[in-house]
């Protein structure tokens, strides 16, 4: 199963949100487009979604920007692959037509490694993934001229 660039990007901007939790001043869709090297259009339909799923909050005008909503310990990952992935079902039986639908106990072996795949990562929290912080935190290239500066 391969999760789409869509929910790939978005748990990757949680990821950079919850290695800062000490940082007061709000996140940027400038800052995370920059971080990640992603258009401002689709960091800003990322953001907006996981505003209305309740993982971040946000706040709009001049001095806006975006944090968690709530503590990396409390963001469950199998939750937000559901929350994110528009579908996960492994295939699709009925475009085009598969004559063995019917029959077929491929679909329901599918099924089971899903279920198996989330079960995995219901074990797991964002905190548990970001446990090496300061590993991340030295992959990420300083800002604090380019993209803060502009705050």
């Amino acid at each position: 199963m391969q999760l789409t660039r869509y929910t790939d990007f978005g748990i990757r901007i949680l990821m950079y949100l919850a290695v800062q939790p000490e940082r007061e001043s709000l996140f940027r869709i400038a800052e995370v487009t920059s971080v990640f090297d992603l258009s401002s259009n689709h960091v800003a339909k990322i953001i907006h979604q996981l505003g209305k799923l309740g993982y971040l909050q946000t706040i709009r005008g001049k001095s806006g920007g975006f944090k968690l909503a709530k503590t990396a310990n409390e963001l469950n990952l199998g939750q937000l692959v559901r929350d994110l992935e528009h579908s996960l079902a492994p295939i699709d039986c009925e475009s085009p037509y598969c004559r063995f639908t019917p029959v077929c106990k491929l679909k329901g072996v599918l099924a089971q490694a899903v279920a198996a795949y989330l079960a995995v990562l219901d074990k797991y929290t964002l905190a548990d993934i970001v446990e090496n912080r300061s590993d991340i935190l030295a992959t990420l290239p300083d800002l604090s001229i380019s993209v803060l500066q502009l705050d």
